[in-house]
């Protein structure tokens, strides 16, 4: 899902949590995630509604000034079926330090630091934990 500039602050911060769109058929499925910035948004519901369900709450919680200003951006193209999409957004994920980047990486770097290159199965465990100092 796109969405204009204007509204991508509010998503992130969980103010804006669903859009009006008005489409020939549904473009997104209910829990696939669409990638947004550096985030996700991941959809929550898809319903039909009509002309009559837009109203001046629903178009600012999608974060309009009012109805006219939501149609404004929901009409385009030749879509006649109008949909209320709930999502949520997700946050991306934090890297960790140290996080490797392929597999390769690691088999190197655990040979540099003393590791075996491939953990032992006979054991059943993953890499000991390193000893403190």
């Amino acid at each position: 899902m796109t969405f204009t500039k204007r509204l991508r602050v509010g998503i992130r911060r969980g103010e804006i949590t669903c859009s009006v769109r008005i489409w020939t058929r549904p473009h997104v499925r209910v829990g696939a995630r669409y990638r947004m910035e550096e985030g996700e948004i991941q959809v929550d519901s898809i319903q039909p509604i009509g002309f009559p369900d837009i109203t001046p709450e629903l178009a600012r919680e999608s974060g309009f000034l009012g109805v006219l200003d939501l149609l404004k951006v929901a009409e385009h193209g030749r879509g006649e079926n109008i949909y209320l999409i709930r999502f949520h957004y997700v946050l991306p994920r934090a890297k960790r330090i140290g996080q490797s980047k392929s597999k390769a990486h690691d088999r190197v770097a655990g040979r540099l630091c003393g590791r075996p290159a491939t953990r032992s199965r006979e054991a059943g465990t993953d890499w000991p934990l390193p000893q403190p100092r």
